[in-house]
């Protein structure tokens, strides 16, 4: 990943590691003389019983499970609440043109986002209300020295005292991501998956993203999900022609602890990547940010029933795959079964 430290070996240990297992230590059972069976003359303990606390902190972990809810979408709900509260208050106001679009009898609204192909423009404002939530309703200040922008700055200007204490608006988070996909020329998809990794860094690392790391955070994980996720992934010394003042030594040294913190596992499933995406979504519905739409022409709707015809082909070549694979099996049987009776 631009490092001279190979991804396949971790000089030191995450903090994590480190934590469990101090508590498997902790909650080793204790062998005595009642448990250890005569006949085997020691106790061992199953395997399982040892990977099911791994298994449980996996499913409560949306980045690494599909089940659990995502970290942005809980931190957005108090904000959420007290939004429809106050327009439920002033509900007897007018309210005023309708700035979205509705689909009707006569004309009917598509946008050109869908889980596979993410409109660019809509997937990164999403993804930067969503870093917004997690600073503004964090939980405290944790953080790792790496990211500390006072110890690693970003440029050459002085960093304002307050720096730790301000929290950044909406508007800068966006400008800073739009200004890295710009210029790195990055997909929508990539932007799914910078958001994937920075939660997994929350939760693996159990830090906070604040106004004080926030920047550095924010460019680890969309430098590691450009090589991720793109075929031809921008190096660490482009993003350095980007940000003018930061070095290579530094951005290499960002993306190691960056690989450490997240015990190299930079894996995404698909079920995971679908849930963020859906999850951005209804953040964009609960906070008004609708996806662009546009009206359904004669020319779309023939593409969009010609994509329907290929995918109803494809199911129907699936189903008689299946049928002839079932009666294969079934025939293998009758002649063994015959072959049986014979003998």
């Amino acid at each position: 990943m631009g490092g001279s430290v190979s991804c396949c070996i971790s000089p030191g240990e995450s903090p994590k590691i480190h934590r469990r297992r101090e508590v498997e230590l902790d909650e080793c059972p204790i062998t005595t003389a009642e448990d250890v069976s005569e006949d085997t003359g020691t106790y061992l303990q199953h395997i399982s019983d040892r990977e099911l606390p791994d298994e449980l902190a996996q499913e409560s972990n949306p980045s690494d499970h599909p089940r659990a809810s995502t970290l942005f979408l809980n931190k957005s709900q108090t904000d959420v609440r007290e939004k429809r509260k106050s327009n439920y208050l002033n509900h007897q106001m007018s309210p005023g043109l309708l700035t979205k679009k509705y689909s009707s009898c006569s004309t009917i609204f598509l946008d050109d986002s869908t889980v596979s192909q993410p409109n660019l423009k809509s997937t990164i404002k999403c993804v930067t209300l969503a870093i917004y939530y997690h600073i503004k309703n964090r939980d405290s200040n944790r953080s790792v020295d790496i990211f500390d922008e006072q110890k690693h700055p970003l440029s050459r200007d002085k960093v304002p005292d307050d720096y730790s204490v301000v929290d950044p608006e909406h508007k800068l988070i966006y400008r800073f991501i739009r200004t890295l996909f710009s210029s790195a020329q990055l997909t929508a998809e990539c932007a799914i998956v910078t958001l994937v990794y920075l939660e997994r860094l929350l939760t693996y690392a159990e830090m906070d993203i604040c106004p004080c790391n926030w920047k550095r955070i924010v460019l680890g994980a969309i430098l590691l999900a450009s090589k991720v996720w793109d075929d031809q992934a921008v190096w660490n010394v482009d993003y350095c022609q980007i940000l003018k003042e930061m070095t290579v030594e530094d951005m290499n040294e960002m993306e190691r602890h960056f690989l450490e913190l997240l015990q190299f596992n930079i894996n995404v499933p698909g079920s995971v990547y679908a849930k963020y995406y859906f999850d951005l979504r209804s953040l964009a519905d609960d906070n008004n940010l609708s996806f662009p739409l546009e009206p359904l022409s004669n020319k779309r709707a023939q593409k969009l029933e010609a994509i329907s015809r290929l995918c109803e082909d494809k199911y129907k070549d699936l189903c008689k795959s299946t049928m002839k694979r079932s009666v294969s099996v079934d025939n293998m049987a009758g002649i063994k079964n015959s072959h049986a009776v014979l003998s």
